[in-house]
């Protein structure tokens, strides 16, 4: 058995060192990159070769990559680097890392160089001895491209067939018994997965139909929409189709993406409810909620669980898998949660958000949110895509991607933004956001008459002075950060990221999207608006083996497959719903208007008829708004008419434990009322059976 892996990914488990170090920012965007190697290939003589596929093996190792370039006059194998900032602030294992690579490509490069020469020996017997001399060394050449300036700095290393190869060895080595042990793994875990039986005695009425379908989209490598409706079981009749398939279908993870916290949690007590298995499970969270130092700079320097970050890392991933390495198909679910990743990256004193980053290598199933596989930077696709990972997407409550793909794509900048960080600046900065003032200022057309201004206007394309203004400022800013190691205040630091974000979304700029400038009181807006997310959504869905989108509510079909990029031949199933009328009682109160002008009147009525609910009928109801303003109203009103009935509320901004303990609440024997609103965190995707829910109060428009 052999085991597939690309260059960087084996020079970033064998060679990088040192320290975890964010601050060599901000980094061009994909398509910078892409068009700075263009540019530099381009100055490059006749006779160049760009893209090389190159491949080789180390035992049971297949290596491949791409190195970026060749010089045959020269004999030079380039790696070529696009950046922005100083060269002078980069840490050394990343330029460690950089070097890394292009020795291994070297290496590469010489082992094809041989083999072609043997080949070329047998149809020539007297071969150029100029040819096998080059054979045997190369100049390697490191060259940083600075997108801003196009300055090339060029580094170089001159090697001969000796030294590359032990360096290939020794890089080789270091990863080869960690390979053994995850082809073991794998081994493992298919035999398992091959046999896995459904965790239940009996599928659920349309479980059936909707698992059956998840399974045959598996197989033909297809997108799937699935409409099926709450409470059937849509997550395990899901996820466990797709493990069913991985063997036979060669697939290296599932990812089951979600909208909201609560689905990560409803697809983890689904996968533990599986039979024993050698899987891998790894739940991702954002940044904020893994973070244990956030008042911290990442960097070695400010944050102790970044200071050796690379020197530890390989400790603690042996140990947080090493509890999966039971070869058995009884061994049991290897669950790394948000709170199993921590326990194990505190006792290692590294990171846990960024020790959950280098796990996705060697986990299974991923649960994670959307962003992380769709977002502009997706941390998933771009490990898909740069290790050929043969992926499966689960995609729950997929009615959410479209407006979340809209957000992932647009953009915002605001005048009161810059104006509090311009007033926050140290004063070395102050006059490299002039520019930024002054490209504003040039957005809104002078009027003839001074007192009227233009409260909503469109833009035909992103203002490209505005754009340039906003990138060196970034720049500048980057690197006075990296001079003086710390960040800048709030809200700086938020102008900073927000101008990065809008400077790369503008790139994107196209009929898929609308420019807009909005006047709101004292503040302007500046918006960049996707509307259709399909140009970018649909290479996210063509580099996936399969992929399934499945919702209680996930028509009309053409719609949701148009506006989400979905292929033209993307299958459809709607899954019919198995409940009795007579399951559900549905009171409607036209009498009670909701309308804004009317609540304060109405609300003693609607307060009384949810209080004689709960009196007749006992037990846990949710009662949903439309905002938190009518909820605060409501709640308020409800507590001074009924203070004898137990009630709890959403409030706004909650954090994962508020919510988890806003749930908790519904116990199974317990009575009450939760005040939540519409369309947030309680509205779908929580499970609440039996008694822990028996009714819902809705007071929509």
């Amino acid at each position: 058995m052999s085991y597939h892996i690309a260059v960087r990914e084996l020079c970033e488990f064998a060679a990088k060192r040192g320290d975890l170090d964010l601050r060599f920012t901000p980094a061009p965007s994909a398509q910078q990159g892409i068009a700075g190697h263009k540019l530099v290939q381009g100055r490059r003589a006749a006779g160049y070769q760009r893209e090389i596929k190159l491949s080789g093996c180390f035992g049971p190792l297949q290596i491949s990559g791409r190195a970026d370039g060749y010089d045959p006059q020269q004999n030079q194998l380039e790696e070529i680097k696009t950046h922005r900032g100083s060269l002078s602030q980069m840490p050394d294992n990343q330029r460690e890392l950089h070097w890394a690579q292009c020795r291994i490509y070297g290496q590469l490069w010489l082992q094809q160089s041989a083999t072609e020469s043997e080949a070329e020996s047998q149809s020539e017997p007297e071969p150029d001895s100029g040819s096998r001399s080059r054979a045997d060394s190369l100049r390697l050449a490191l060259v940083y491209f600075d997108i801003d300036s196009e300055h090339e700095t060029v580094l170089f290393e001159h090697h001969n067939r000796a030294t590359l190869s032990d360096y290939f060895t020794h890089l080789c080595q270091q990863f080869l018994q960690w390979a053994q042990h995850e082809m073991a793994h794998r081994q493992a875990r298919d035999a398992a997965l091959s046999q896995l039986t459904f965790p239940w005695p009996s599928f659920r009425p349309g479980q059936r139909d909707l698992a059956q379908a998840v399974y045959n989209a598996q197989r033909k490598a297809c997108c799937l929409m699935a409409q099926a409706p709450t409470g059937i079981g849509k997550t395990i009749a899901t996820l466990f189709p797709a493990l069913k398939a991985c063997p036979g279908q060669k697939l290296d993870k599932v990812l089951f993406l979600t909208a909201k916290n609560s689905g990560r949690q409803l697809a983890l007590d689904a996968l533990q409810s599986l039979p024993a298995h050698p899987l891998r499970v790894l739940e991702l969270v954002a940044r904020d909620q893994a973070c244990e130092h956030p008042e911290l700079a990442c960097h070695g320097q400010s944050c102790p669980l970044a200071k050796g970050f690379y020197d530890r890392l390989p400790a603690a991933r042996s140990a947080i898998l090493s509890q999966t390495e039971d070869s058995s198909a009884t061994s049991t679910l290897r669950l790394l949660d948000k709170a199993a990743v921590r326990e194990l990256a505190l006792q290692h004193q590294i990171c846990p958000y960024y020790l959950s980053q280098e796990l996705t290598r060697w986990s299974d199933v991923i649960v994670a949110d959307y962003n992380y596989y769709f977002d502009i930077s997706a941390l998933l696709y771009a490990l898909s895509r740069e290790n050929q990972w043969r992926v499966s997407l689960l995609i729950d409550e997929a009615h959410n991607l479209l407006n979340r793909g809209r957000a992932m794509y647009s953009a915002e900048l605001s005048l009161a933004g810059l104006r509090q960080a311009r007033r926050l600046l140290p004063s070395a900065l102050k006059k490299r956001f002039a520019p930024v003032a002054r490209a504003w200022k040039n957005l809104t057309p002078v009027q003839a008459d001074t007192t009227k201004v233009e409260k909503y206007q469109t833009l035909a394309s992103p203002p490209q002075a505005l754009l340039q203004a906003l990138q060196n400022a970034a720049s500048a800013l980057s690197e006075h950060m990296l001079d003086q190691g710390l960040p800048l205040a709030p809200a700086v630091m938020q102008f900073f990221f927000d101008a990065l974000h809008f400077c790369r979304v503008a790139e994107l700029f196209d009929e898929h999207s609308m420019l807009d400038l909005s006047q709101q009181a004292q503040d302007q807006q500046l918006c960049l608006r996707n509307l259709i997310p399909a140009p970018f959504l649909r290479e996210r869905f063509a580099a996936c083996h399969a992929a399934t989108l499945f919702s209680a509510t996930l028509s009309p079909t053409e719609f949701y497959r148009d506006t989400l990029g979905l292929p033209a031949n993307s299958h459809w199933v709607d899954i019919a719903a198995p409940f009795q009328a007579s399951q559900l009682r549905i009171h409607l109160v036209p009498h009670i208007s909701t309308r804004y002008h009317a609540r304060q009147h109405t609300l003693p009525a609607l307060v009384a008829l949810m209080a004689a609910q709960y009196q007749q009928q006992p037990g846990n109801y949710l009662a949903f708004f439309s905002s938190f303003e009518y909820l605060e109203q409501a709640a308020t009103r409800f507590a001074l008419a009924h203070p004898d009935i137990s009630m709890w509320q959403q409030s706004r901004s909650m954090n994962q434990l508020e919510r988890q303990s806003f749930l908790q609440r519904f116990s199974s024997d317990g009575q009450g009322i939760g005040f939540a609103v519409l369309g947030g965190n309680f509205g779908e995707g929580i499970d609440l059976p039996g008694t822990r829910l028996i009714g819902a109060f809705i007071a929509t428009l």
